[in-house]
């Protein structure tokens, strides 16, 4: 009979307790200790097992859990009785900045001095402890939600050194979403005050302590050395590039084929591959999302779990709100093919402003691409490594045509309507409905306040993606881009040749060039020739397409306003 799935239980004792699914994962247990780092930082996207690994490590180290071996008991590092007589030997220090997602400075330190105060709370026995001056029993109650920030900063370290000489023994210190406080800076613009927080918060817990044993720290992103860890130079950064820890967070192949076959799915393995397989972990291929797997095994439905159980907010705008080039790549992507981009590990969240390619690194890291493959390492490392990255799986995919429809709801209907009038050549209504479009929404692509000359190229970029993503059913999209839109010509493809309905449909963009054109008339005209001249339809007449049933169309634009002219069969 197959194990109850417990859905978001993140609780090690809870799910060993009511024998909820679970997949082994302890051997990471005795990986981390035998690797004897002082202090690690791991990395792994949203939902893959982080949280439910750092409370397997508190059951398993702290001595709040001692004599608690039946948790492991049947479980991989039970079967190595030097791992026995460790568990429940240490003080733990457990905390987690997930919940910490304010939108500005001080909410976001009044929070994090929260956490800091129910922290001490759980350890208040401590006070009535002999081992203790008078002076460090009146810091215990120092620890309040109005303490200074310099107060705070020095908490854990404080709290080490308690707990330490109270058992005898140094303290092992899990804190888990380190990064979650850093992302919400970044997206609400406090970025800088925070990083001067933090470094000093980290630098007291995990540099200047001698009262810890070691450390574990999870997020997302590993965030830049300059950023908040410059004086941290024993930490050791396991990144999903990295050989380490490969098979702890996520599932196997091997691990979810065998719970397919545990709750009678096993004809289902083919097509559960294709929407949730594909994260790569160092050398470790088909590594599967586990909260979608989880909750496909619960409900037997295939869905976007993963994608849909966060906002996304940040890819979202990064994309949006991103230049021409990045629209270009997210096509290349979206069409199932592959890019080459460079990829740096350490994420600068300053750089993803004014750097085109620190998106990239951003995704990887958030496990919406994937690695296919990479350049040798050289030794020149102030180039970045270069590699082939693809989207990650099915789910993904939806995930992106979701979020790029999204762009368009403020002209949702405008939007439908310029799509049956291309389809239909009726380019009056063409006209109408597009410079609609343009007005409603071209906004939401600019990336500041005031409008930018690009404004309008992000735009078309944008427009061309919703394209994409809306008439996916009926056409294969191709592009024949050049930047700067010197050409951007788009072409159209149905589906099935002989459906009439469909027509095949070309496109070419145009801006206004003012040295050589006094109107939009004059551009959209040149468009068209430029059509006709190159000899654009050859491709779909050759692909079947009959030349009575393609359309063409010229678009020329001056900032907000476009001018569609047409030439479609009679």
């Amino acid at each position: 009979m197959a194990r109850v799935v417990g859905i978001g239980k993140q609780s090690f004792e809870k799910i060993i307790k009511e024998k909820c699914f679970y997949v082994d994962k302890t051997a990471f247990i005795k990986e981390w200790w035998d690797n004897k780092d002082d202090v690690t930082l791991i990395t792994r996207p949203r939902r893959f097992g982080k949280t439910l690994n750092m409370s397997m490590l508190e059951c398993f180290f702290s001595n709040e859990y001692k004599d608690r071996g039946d948790l492991f008991e049947g479980l991989d590092i039970w079967k190595d009785e030097k791992y026995r007589e460790l568990q429940g030997t240490y003080p733990v220090i457990f905390l987690s900045f997930a919940e910490i997602k304010q939108n500005n400075y001080q909410d976001t330190i009044a929070k994090i001095k929260k956490i800091l105060c129910s922290l001490y709370q759980s350890f208040m026995f401590l006070k009535d402890w002999d081992g203790l001056t008078d002076e460090e029993k009146n810091n215990l109650k120092r620890i309040s939600e109005d303490m200074s920030d310099v107060t705070a900063q020095s908490a854990l370290n404080e709290l080490s050194n308690y707990l330490s000489r109270y058992y005898g023994k140094k303290v092992i210190i899990l804190l888990d979403e380190y990064d979650t406080p850093m992302q919400e800076a970044y997206t609400n613009g406090y970025w800088e005050e925070l990083v001067a927080f933090t470094r000093s918060l980290f630098n007291s817990t995990f540099k200047t302590n001698p009262y810890l044993e070691r450390a574990i720290m999870t997020g997302i992103t590993r965030v830049s050395r300059e950023s908040i860890f410059s004086d941290l130079n024993n930490l050791e950064v396991v990144t999903t590039l990295s050989p380490k820890y490969t098979t702890a967070f996520g599932f196997t192949e091997h691990e979810v084929f065998n719970a397919l076959d545990e709750f009678g799915l096993s004809e289902q393995k083919g097509e559960v591959k294709a929407w949730y397989d594909g994260f790569v972990f160092g050398e470790q291929k088909d590594i599967y999302n586990p909260w979608s797997i989880i909750n496909f095994l619960d409900k037997k439905e295939y869905n976007p779990y993963w994608a849909e159980s966060s906002s996304n907010g940040l890819i979202n705008n990064l994309v949006q709100k991103g230049s021409p080039y990045i629209k270009m790549m997210m096509e290349t992507l979206l069409k199932g093919e592959i890019i080459n981009v460079p990829i740096d590990e350490q994420i600068v969240f300053s750089e993803l402003d004014y750097s085109e390619d620190a998106v990239w690194s951003l995704m990887l890291a958030s496990g919406y691409i994937k690695v296919i493959s990479a350049d040798a390492l050289t030794g020149d490392r102030r180039k970045a490594r270069m590699y082939r990255l693809a989207l990650t799986n099915f789910e993904i995919q939806l995930m992106f045509e979701k979020m790029i429809l999204r762009w368009f709801i403020p002209a949702k209907n405008e939007t439908n309507e310029f799509i049956k009038a291309l389809i239909n050549g009726d380019v009056e209504a063409m006209n109408e409905y597009m410079n609609k479009v343009t007005m409603k929404t071209i906004s939401y692509f600019d990336t500041g306040n005031v409008p930018s000359d690009e404004e309008p190229e992000r735009f078309y970029h944008g427009f061309v993606l919703g394209l994409m993503v809306d008439q996916t059913e009926n056409y294969i999209i191709t592009s024949n881009r050049e930047s700067g839109f010197g050409r951007y010509d788009i072409m159209l493809e149905p589906k099935d040749k002989n459906n009439t309905h469909y027509p095949g449909i070309i496109i070419e963009f145009k801006v206004i060039n003012p040295r050589k054109e006094n109107s939009l008339e004059e551009t959209v005209k040149a468009a068209l020739k430029q059509i006709e001249e190159k000899n654009y339809d050859a491709e779909l007449i050759k692909k079947g397409v009959n030349k009575d049933n393609i359309h063409y169309y010229g678009f020329a634009f001056k900032g907000k306003e476009v001018l569609i002219e047409g030439k479609n069969p009679t």
